[in-house]
């Protein structure tokens, strides 16, 4: 006789604080990488001289930098908050999943950007870190939406 056995409820949802600062960081991510695509390929004034850098463009490096560290930091403040838990709990595994992957796609592509690229290949490097990191946001609101879903 086969017994069946239920999976106790496990809540994965986040302290208020806990979710609002992934949310800051991540839009803060976001937002200065974006705002970075824009004045790279969109403002760069031309001159006499040629194309040159617009000046938002390091400073939306630098802003960009600084918020991947505060999000590898809330990353980390997940692994057992949540991401433990929600595997344990068997929800919401496919875009979960995703996101880890996706998150160690920009960790590792940015990482190259910034200590492995050369004049070469830098744009190759660059165009997989930015077209995965919008498509991140895309991947980010589903597993929020799927994952509120799941719990009622």
């Amino acid at each position: 006789m086969h017994t069946h056995r239920h999976r106790p409820h496990i809540n994965l949802r986040l302290e208020r604080w806990h979710r609002r600062a992934i949310y800051v960081s991540l839009a803060a991510l976001l937002l200065s990488g974006a705002t970075w695509l824009l004045a790279r390929y969109f403002l760069r004034p031309m001159t006499e001289y040629g194309e040159m850098v617009h000046p938002l463009e390091p400073l939306a490096m630098k802003l960009h930098g600084g918020a991947a560290m505060i999000v590898l930091f809330f990353l980390g403040s997940l692994m057992n908050a949540h991401i433990r838990r929600a595997i344990k709990a068997g929800r919401n595994l496919v875009t979960g999943w995703s996101m880890i992957a996706l998150m160690v796609t920009l960790i590792a592509s940015g990482f190259g950007l910034y200590y492995l690229a050369g004049d070469g290949d830098r744009v190759i490097w660059s165009i997989v870190h930015w077209t995965i990191g919008l498509a991140g946001a895309g991947l980010f609101v589903l597993h929020v939406v799927l994952g509120r879903r799941s719990v009622t």
